[in-house]
């Protein structure tokens, strides 16, 4: 399928390489044009607007950081639907732009307002957030939760498949960032209940880097367990991604908790955590910074290559 890429990114970047070791030709567009000639040698073409896509691609995926985002590449005047993109073609009949698939992270509500002006101009949208970090995206293993038409998600589902392990279609137009954000109260509330074990661990004189092999096995054990435990208690690790991340999926969290009049206690909670991380200065730490809000004291501990232990890291 001859796809456009806007996005490559910390999870766009290996998504992109995975497409076009798939055999399909991607086109690559960033705000910052030098990620977009990054993948050049991997084989993918690069342009100037979002806009220009819509002239050459069936399927346009979208991997950027937040609804606005999502809406100016769209929608702005160079965007992929943007005021004067009929000259380019957008008749499904004529194997131009079917589908925008959005792989960011957004507020169901407007997934359901983009969805209904995308529709407006022919093309379907399709939002399927993913779950895997960095990690999923480099081994092609990400979990894909989608929202659209039957039909949209059936017909871009081989495509995604060159990076995912699976796609579940969770329901109409808005579904997949619902389910998104169960995910993410899941995620956050976990790291942050990891990061007050291996604080409850260290104050209490015992080695908590063994709390993956102690636990393993049991009902505490888990992949973000066997992950974050030794990323907030040894160093050197790549980071997983901007803490701010997780900030701005919980305030959506907490948003549609509050739509949908459902008590989340302890999403409120980490809620609360998240932003006295990011007034402390950690926004753009990585998600392992949860031990860093704890243990304040650790922000500036020397570690053996003259850094810090994991602020900013």
């Amino acid at each position: 399928m001859e796809t456009g890429f806007c996005g490559p990114g910390l999870m766009g970047a290996p998504m992109i390489r995975h497409l076009l070791r798939a055999g399909h030709v991607v086109h690559v567009w960033n705000r910052t044009r030098a990620k977009s000639e990054a993948l050049q040698g991997d084989g993918a073409t690069v342009v100037d607007t979002p806009r220009e896509l819509a002239a050459c691609a069936e399927a346009i995926v979208l991997c950027v950081a937040d609804a606005a985002a999502v809406e100016a590449v769209v929608f702005d005047e160079h965007g992929v639907l943007g005021p004067d993109a009929h000259a380019h073609g957008r008749d499904r009949t004529k194997g131009k732009l079917r589908w925008i698939v959005d792989h960011s992270s957004i507020p169901p509500g407007v997934t359901r307002s983009l969805a209904a002006r995308a529709a407006a101009a022919g093309v379907g949208w399709i939002d399927a957030p993913v779950s895997g970090g960095t990690t999923g995206a480099v081994a092609g293993t990400l979990a894909v939760m989608a929202g659209g038409e039957a039909a949209d998600v059936e017909a871009v589902t081989p495509l995604i498949k060159a990076y995912a392990s699976r796609v579940t279609h969770m329901g109409t137009a808005g579904a997949g960032q619902t389910t998104k954000l169960c995910n993410q109260a899941i995620v956050t509330s976990t790291i942050a209940a990891i990061a007050e074990a291996v604080t409850l661990a260290e104050r209490s004189g015992i080695d908590a880097s063994r709390l993956t092999e102690a636990l393993a096995g049991g009902w505490a054990d888990s992949v973000l367990l066997q992950t974050f435990v030794p990323r907030m208690t040894q160093t050197g690790f790549a980071p997983l991604g901007a803490f701010r991340t997780f900030q701005k999926d919980v305030e959506t969290v907490a948003a549609t908790a509050v739509e949908t009049g459902t008590p989340m206690p302890v999403s409120g909670t980490v809620q609360q955590l998240l932003r006295l991380a990011v007034a402390a200065g950690l926004a753009d730490a990585d998600f392992t910074a949860f031990i860093d809000v704890l243990q304040p004291e650790r922000r500036q501990a020397p570690r053996g290559d003259g850094g810090t232990k994991r602020a900013g890291s």
